[in-house]
């Protein structure tokens, strides 16, 4: 109660308020570091590796629902100034369509084995403020995930996780 009454004043001082979800248990299973093996969309009948075939990235989940998730094409171009404010619109659009990193709270539910994720921000401004619903399946130290949606466009995407050592 104390925790929700000071998260509670410090949305008000700051402005920003907490999710619904602010305490929630998430299962030891899904709690730690995963590194992404695959990252693939599919729409009628195809797939592609949205990041390419070896994507690079992080998805990080702790025992309250905080989650951050990185992920980038192991292609980007390196910019010739050397200056992230000075790059080319080639080299910007290379890293904004090769690159998506998020954080937010997630809260789960283990009888339905899903996940719902409050974006809260994100690389892909649309995304900001939404609320991502996936499945899951745990399989020793591998976890796959499969939502609808992406921010390349419609179809279903599988991302595919070893916990990282």
């Amino acid at each position: 109660m104390r925790t929700h009454v000071l998260l509670a004043l410090v949305g008000l001082a700051t402005g920003f308020i907490t999710p619904a979800f602010t305490q929630t248990t998430i299962p030891k299973e899904l709690v730690g570091t995963w590194t992404i093996v695959s990252i693939t969309l599919e729409k009628d009948g195809k797939k592609i590796d949205v990041f390419g075939p070896n994507p690079q990235g992080r998805l990080i989940r702790d025992a309250d629902g905080h989650v951050a998730f990185m992920a980038t094409r192991a292609d980007l171009p390196k910019f010739a100034s050397n200056n992230r404010a000075e790059g080319t619109p080639e080299e910007n659009k290379a890293v904004v369509q090769g690159s998506v990193f998020y954080f937010g709270r997630s809260s789960v539910n283990e009888t339905d084995k899903t996940i719902t994720t409050h974006i809260e921000v994100c690389s892909f401004p649309n995304w900001i403020g939404i609320e991502r619903k996936s499945t899951y399946t745990i399989n020793g130290d591998e976890l796959d995930t499969t939502a609808s949606g992406s921010t390349v466009g419609e179809g279903t995407v599988r991302a595919v996780y070893k916990r990282a050592k």
